[in-house]
């Protein structure tokens, strides 16, 4: 099953340490990364920074173009108003052979803010409780996900 996760965190580093876990999951065995990407947004900046990471060397021209178009119209296309809502539709249609709807991208919208980063994983053959282990204390909130909701619940229970 490939799931899509998306982590928020309290820091703008956040994101990053949890990807060195999750790599390191990885070449554990313990699942499989189809793709990543990350979103930091210091405190300070306007505008978040997106790092694409092209784990899926195959597809990586496809893997780039849907986290070009998830975070561009999420972060850097300027929303305003009924726009927004227009914007964040448009989006889901595009996303939703992913998993991901319209509620989702527009919570990812409201919580990533500056001085908080965000962990985006497309993934398969993942052993929740072991990937558990390897999460804990990173302080994530789990923003986004095509998991059911007793899946879902599963892996709030794991991650804590």
């Amino acid at each position: 099953m490939t799931t899509f996760t998306a982590w928020k965190f309290d820091s703008p580093d956040g994101a990053r340490r949890a990807e060195t876990a999750l790599k390191e999951a990885a070449k554990d065995g313990l699942v499989t990364i189809v793709d990543h990407a990350l979103v930091e947004w210091p405190a300070d900046a306007a505008r978040p920074d997106v790092h694409h990471s092209n784990d899926d060397k195959k597809r990586g021209a496809g893997w780039g173009a849907f986290w070009g178009l998830l975070f561009g119209g999420i972060f850097f296309v300027p929303l305003l108003g009924a726009a927004a809502g227009a914007a964040i539709g448009s989006i889901s249609k595009a996303v939703a052979a992913v998993g991901i709807d319209e509620a989702q991208l527009q919570t990812i919208r409201e919580q990533v803010t500056p001085g908080t980063s965000l962990l985006c994983a497309v993934t398969t053959d993942g052993d929740l409780d072991r990937l558990g282990e390897r999460f804990h204390g990173l302080h994530s909130t789990l923003v986004a996900t095509n998991l059911t909701e007793g899946e879902r619940s599963t892996l709030l229970e794991t991650f804590g």
